[in-house]
């Protein structure tokens, strides 16, 4: 009867022994790899003469120390120069000015020049496909079209801290506290003042690709993170507060923000580190971050994000974390200038006077 009872008890320390193997068991998670498609010293690459651009879309614009120009996925350039006075680029338009400019030449990534402005607004601004000035003031902003026309402009109660344009908007945000929208032809249709800190200021600002959600960080002394949506599909319809966060005292300066993950999450500088705010589930968390943040992947496809910060001895790390929120590896390295951009899987990393491309994958 002993070796019965034993007998089962061996049978049924097996079972459970497989049992928990198949219940227990977890895939083990694939980790991210870059790996390097190109490297080019910005000193001794000079842009290709004869390059057909077949969509200027898919050039990354880049400044790197004293260096500024474009670059294709199999890294090609189309404008690699030395800087010889303040920098505008974007995608589309990119113009080269003194302090006080007369003459502002405005030309593509193809370097052809695109228009010829003798004008004394002020310096040139590219956001969302548009051309616009800021005064020297940084008070009013113009609206210009590609024959060089002043289509409107616009003059805030303020300075203007932060700016950002999408969907036909613009959003800025002001020394005073103030947040505007203006709409395609400079009318403003939404204007909000936080409140609830001991200085009122807007230090940075994001609108998501359709317009209809706004990001803010604002204030200092508490510092906060507001997100607000458009409840309705037409511009009528105002921003509602949705979510808003305490960070803290807060930094006296810009700080990075945007909308990433196709527009489902918002990262922004926080004073610990990073934050990041998920839209759906409405959770936010927070991630301690080695140094200050410098660049952030406004990508953030495949379910990871990128980060580079930077300590005051020159360490930098770039930082790959993943959705909802851990980070999963910084990686350091040291160099005094740094850049970085994203188009899908392929990351463009700058530091010193050198850019590489490196190709993301899993393994």
């Amino acid at each position: 009867m002993e070796k019965k009872y034993k007998y089962y008890f061996i049978i049924a320390g097996i079972s459970l022994f497989f049992i928990y193997i198949f219940a227990a068991a977890q895939p083990v998670p694939q980790e991210t790899i870059l790996s390097s498609t190109w490297i080019h010293s910005l000193v001794s690459t000079y842009p290709m003469e004869e390059m057909e651009v077949v969509n200027q879309d898919e050039l990354i614009p880049f400044q790197l120390g004293n260096y500024f120009g474009y670059v294709d996925k199999s890294g090609n350039f189309t404008i690699n120069q030395v800087k010889t006075g303040y920098v505008s680029l974007s995608k589309r338009n990119w113009a080269e000015y003194s302090a006080i400019p007369e003459e502002i030449i405005i030309r593509n990534p193809k370097n052809e020049q695109i228009i010829s402005i003798n004008t004394d607004m002020g310096y040139p601004l590219f956001l969302d496909n548009r051309i616009f000035f800021i005064n020297r003031e940084q008070n009013a902003i113009y609206s210009i079209n590609e024959r060089g026309e002043t289509v409107w402009s616009y003059t805030f109660a303020s300075p203007i801290t932060c700016i950002d344009a999408a969907a036909g908007l613009l959003l800025a945000g002001s020394l005073d506290g103030k947040v505007e929208v203006l709409d395609n032809s400079g009318i403003c249709i939404f204007s909000f003042e936080p409140s609830g800190s001991r200085l009122s200021i807007v230090v940075g600002c994001a609108l998501s690709r359709d317009g209809s959600r706004i990001a803010l960080v604002f204030g200092i002394d508490e510092q906060r993170f507001l997100f607000m949506e458009r409840l309705g599909d037409t511009l009528d319809n105002k921003y509602r507060v949705i979510y808003h966060e305490f960070l803290g005292r807060g930094f006296r300066r810009p700080v990075h923000i945007a909308f990433v993950d196709s527009d489902n999450r918002i990262a922004f500088e926080r004073q610990t580190g990073l934050g990041l705010y998920d839209i759906t589930t409405r959770a936010s968390v927070a991630l301690p971050m080695k140094g200050e943040i410098v660049a952030i992947d406004e990508d953030g496809s495949g379910g990871q994000l990128f980060v580079i910060t930077s300590q005051p001895s020159g360490n930098n790390y770039l930082a790959t974390i993943r959705f909802p929120g851990t980070v999963i590896g910084q990686s350091p390295f040291k160099s005094d200038h740094t850049f970085m951009d994203r188009q899908g899987t392929t990351l463009y990393i700058g530091g010193g006077a050198t850019l590489a491309a490196f190709e993301i994958g899993k393994k």
